[in-house]
């Protein structure tokens, strides 16, 4: 039987600002990468996040990245690898903090937006954000795009890696992502978000923008917190998938 992990990023809102739809999300994914309050969330919002997560069975992990509200993380900070390290070992910390006050522990972690994407290819920041994890806790599981130098740093660094691809996001024939600024790099269609889930699974691949078949590896799904109608997506990529006698199953559950 196949098995993947399905994951969203939550968290989101902060202060009086709300973003996401947590509460229609969280039922049907198996891994929740929760915002560490640097490029959003805060201490009131991780508690919360924290709570759904482990009442609903949930994994949890740390989504830390950079210190930028106004640009919610997606806008590439020109910070040293050893700054890189501090915030990625503060944030992990924050949240694992949060989770042992409700007697959970974290699953993994998962760089967020611009810190992802530069250490999906830039060996020296994917390096960085390897060393902070396993400082913090070695038996982390590093979540990285698929076919990134993420993975590699992390494997080097002998932590245990899951590589990620994505329902709801476009491709580039070299395995990055569109950028979010070109069109249709975010796809929100329910019918091709499902069938780009089950290809991902079933075939190990994916149809690029520009027509090329990508093969990738693949241990775990992401549908986006803040892609519009999260919720639903998830709940039709869940059911489409367990339909196909695909296992939806969080990584540290697996036997």
């Amino acid at each position: 039987m196949k098995r993947i992990d399905l994951n969203s990023d939550v968290g989101e809102s902060f202060g009086p600002y709300k973003k996401g739809e947590d509460e229609g999300l969280l039922p049907y994914v198996t891994s929740a990468n929760v915002a560490c309050g640097f490029h959003s969330g805060d201490p009131s919002v991780m508690r919360k996040t924290v709570g759904l997560a482990v009442s609903g069975g949930v994994a949890l992990g740390a989504h830390p990245g950079f210190s930028d509200l106004m640009g919610f993380g997606r806008r590439e900070l020109g910070i040293g690898v050893r700054e890189i390290e501090d915030i990625v070992v503060y944030q992990i910390g924050a949240l694992a903090g949060v989770a042992l006050a409700q007697n959970a522990q974290l699953q993994h972690v998962k760089p967020h937006g611009a810190l992802y994407n530069m250490a999906a290819r830039d060996r020296a920041v994917a390096d960085a954000v390897a060393r902070a994890i396993l400082a913090v806790d070695d038996s982390l599981i590093l979540f990285g795009l698929s076919g990134s130098l993420l993975l590699d740093a992390g494997e080097a660094a002998g932590l245990r890696t899951a590589a990620e691809v994505f329902a709801d996001r476009a491709y580039l024939s070299d395995g990055s992502l569109v950028p979010r600024d070109q069109p249709d790099a975010v796809i929100v269609d329910p019918t091709e978000v499902r069938e780009r889930a089950l290809r991902l699974v079933e075939d190990g691949s994916v149809v690029t923008q520009g027509g090329d078949v990508l093969e990738v590896r693949r241990d775990t799904i992401c549908i986006h917190g803040d892609t519009p109608a999260a919720g639903e997506l998830a709940a039709g990529v869940r059911s489409s998938l367990e339909n196909a006698g695909i296992q939806v199953i969080s990584l540290n559950t697996r036997t």
